[in-house]
């Protein structure tokens, strides 16, 4: 079977997150009793979103064509990077902010239209600004927003600098090309003895530099551990929110179940009240039938004795009759 189809995907990722879950699993169940195990799978697999991924699927879900211009944005300014090309990063630097702007007034517009979003001074729009401007930088990132499927919000520190040409330190030892080295002039040794705190502090500032870089290397560093954490610890975040949806499922399976057993305990309680009753009555007939026959045997025998009373009555007459003949 094909799976989930896009447009029940992209509703369930409309829906607001603190009810995606339940709006996820019904798909789910829905799915199962269609026979469509495949669905059911891919479905169980879709992450709830934070608010503000929420938020900036909702932008491109309800506005595709406002995310198409971010991403052609987002080429030209990758380019321009590349290009070094100063005015035109300005120029489209400047449009970013207009456009980025643009956009996240359009997400407060949308998330005041849906009944179950957060109240607006609660809406995370730092978070939806900081992930449109990643998606300006990071193609990955882009294309996440275009689909509407973002699981969370993004950021990118280093947007919008222009790469720099690498810088050689130059020491005092290093010879001036030729070109560039002034003709001497009558107390010129003199001037490059004076010349020489300015050397030195020359060499200050450099080494001050240096320091500079190897800050920013060792900051580099930092963010690339801290990334290697952030990863392990959102894989360990899937692999507990897959555990939890398995639960979920098997929770939801065995409760179907005993709902199973206990309706066919209350139809048994059912029945073993009417057998009950009838019983009941059964035993009420049987009594009634036996305090009839009691009677009735006794009927019998007083009707028997009656019989038998005027049965010698006539043998005694009959006795008379004949002694006096």
């Amino acid at each position: 079977m094909p799976g989930p189809s896009a447009e029940l995907v992209q509703q369930l990722y409309r829906t607001p997150p603190d009810r995606f879950v339940a709006a996820r699993d019904a798909a789910v169940a829905e799915a199962r009793r269609a026979g469509d195990p495949t669905t059911a799978r891919e479905l169980a697999r879709l992450r709830r979103p934070t608010v503000a991924a929420w938020l900036v699927n909702l932008l491109a879900i309800r506005r595709p064509e406002l995310v198409a211009d971010l991403v052609h944005l987002a080429d030209a300014l990758r380019a321009a990077q590349r290009e070094l090309r100063g005015p035109r990063l300005r120029e489209l630097s400047a449009q970013r902010r207009a456009v980025v702007g643009a956009l996240v007034a359009e997400v407060r517009k949308l998330a005041a239209a849906e009944p179950e979003a957060p109240p607006a001074g609660r809406l995370p729009l730092a978070e939806v600004e900081a992930t449109l401007n990643a998606a300006l930088s990071d193609a990955e990132v882009a294309e996440q927003v275009r689909t509407g499927r973002l699981l969370r919000s993004a950021s990118y520190a280093g947007f919008g600098e222009v790469p720099r040409p690498q810088l050689r330190l130059v020491t005092g030892d290093e010879e001036e090309p030729e070109a560039q080295r002034p003709a001497r002039r009558p107390g010129a040794q003199r001037e490059g003895r004076e010349a020489a705190p300015d050397r030195a502090g020359e060499r200050a500032a450099q080494a001050e530099r240096a320091a500079q870089r190897a800050a920013r290397a060792e900051r580099a560093r930092r963010r690339r551990a801290l990334d290697r954490e952030l990863d392990r610890a959102r894989a360990d975040q899937q692999r507990a929110e897959d555990e939890l949806t398995e639960a979920t499922g098997q929770e939801r399976d065995g409760a179907a179940v005993l709902d199973g057993i206990e309706t066919e305990l209350a139809e048994l309680e059912r029945r073993r009240a009417v057998a009950e009753q009838d019983l009941s009555r059964a035993k009420l007939a049987r009594r009634a039938a036996e305090r009839a026959v009691t009677v009735a045997r006794r009927r019998s025998g007083e009707v028997e004795a009656a019989v038998e009373a005027l049965a010698a009555e006539e043998g005694d007459a009959d006795a008379g009759g004949g002694a006096a003949d």
